[in-house]
């Protein structure tokens, strides 16, 4: 496979993306979470990722620029900002879509700050982004997590 340059190779590029990235951030994030929500946040992780990554690459045209991949970032976090923010809410986690809204924007700089990072390799055309961008992803969603679950605390104390 050349990277994503077409639609088959953005949804087996997603799939696997999705795959290890919902085994590693998903599992993760599921790790640190699983006390409010249950393992298929890895799944909804995963399904996201390839949902949009596949409708990200088609509306950048398969691009690499700068925007373009902004735009893939961009639309990779609705499929998993949706798709998360589903199970925060069947969890009756207050505020869930705020992480829906969050997410987007999120993924857009991950993925502007790697293509500044990994400028040599970008026409490899990685179905996701590197450790910079995965690093400022983490950092600004950790924030939002950190909000909504410190209000599920408080809901659960009273």
């Amino acid at each position: 496979m050349n990277g994503v340059d077409s639609v088959g190779a953005a949804l087996i590029g997603g799939l696997v993306a999705g795959v290890v990235a919902g085994a590693v951030i998903g599992a993760a994030e599921w790790f640190a979470l699983r006390r409010w929500i249950s393992w298929l946040w890895i799944a909804a992780t995963s399904v996201g990722m390839a949902a949009g990554l596949t409708a990200g690459a088609a509306l950048a045209d398969y691009g690499i620029g700068r925007a373009d991949l902004a735009l893939m970032g961009a639309s990779t976090g609705v499929g998993v900002g949706v798709l998360q923010a589903l199970m925060l809410a069947r969890h009756r986690i207050s505020g869930a879509w705020w992480w829906a809204v969050a997410n987007p924007p999120a993924w857009a700089v991950g993925w502007l700050v790697t293509s500044y990072v990994i400028t040599a390799n970008v026409d490899e055309r990685f179905p996701n982004f590197g450790a910079s961008g995965a690093v400022v992803f983490g950092l600004l969603t950790w924030l939002v997590l950190a909000v909504l679950f410190q209000e599920a605390e408080a809901e659960a104390a009273r």
